[in-house]
């Protein structure tokens, strides 16, 4: 039952991530139709303006505005695996009302798969959403990310409730099913590249860190 669990969990974890990059693959492909389409733009508020239709071309402005806010969460780390969960988490960050702010530069080629990386940052991140729903106040998340010799050092602090309190080595969670094993899954894998991770809780605020070798 034990096996047959941790195998339903690694393909839930899988499916997860390969949603995560199908999401900023859409991304990708929203940003080549708007470069490809911007000189029509250009011509048909020309044309608007030019006809004295300022209030058709401020609409049509508004319109391309709403589009570019999707644009502006793509990020460039330097590992395109990580722009892309890192992308797609932005965007549900910023639907959620939440500021987050990235510093993260990534070498393009890790010992960690992208696979396992999407599992690792997309759990951390979904933790720090929910954990931001039950703060009061401001809403934040603040990441950072770089290699510190041969490691990839992952640092995360987010807004949060009450402090939470400890159920063995890690803290309570409102999460159920699969959902609430995202972390073990995360750590497991961690600790199979000789990694580690860590967690504070404090009253507004959660913490999250990890280092685990990246490079030969």
């Amino acid at each position: 039952m034990r096996k047959k669990t941790y195998l339903k969990l690694i393909e839930y974890q899988t499916e997860q991530s390969e949603r995560h990059l199908g999401e900023v693959r859409g991304i990708y492909r929203e940003m080549r139709g708007y470069k490809h389409d911007f000189h029509h733009h250009l011509q048909t508020l020309k044309g608007q303006l030019e006809a004295g239709e300022t209030e058709r071309a401020l609409a049509y402005i508004e319109r391309l505005d709403s589009q570019l806010i999707h644009m502006d969460t793509l990020l460039k780390t330097g590992n395109p695996s990580l722009d892309a969960i890192l992308s797609a988490k932005t965007a549900q960050a910023k639907a959620a009302g939440i500021a987050i702010t990235i510093n993260a530069n990534v070498p393009d080629s890790l010992l960690i798969s992208d696979l396992e990386l999407s599992i690792i940052i997309g759990n951390l991140l979904d933790n720090a959403i929910e954990a931001c729903s039950l703060a009061n106040g401001e809403r934040f998340i603040r990441i950072y990310m770089a290699i510190k010799g041969k490691m990839l050092y992952f640092s995360m602090l987010n807004s949060a409730g009450k402090k939470q309190k400890k159920v063995g080595t890690r803290f309570s969670t409102r999460k159920k099913g699969f959902h609430g094993l995202g972390l073990y899954r995360a750590e497991a894998i961690l600790a199979e590249h000789g990694g580690w991770c860590k967690y504070n809780s404090e009253d507004g605020a959660f913490s999250s860190e990890f280092l685990v070798p990246a490079l030969l």
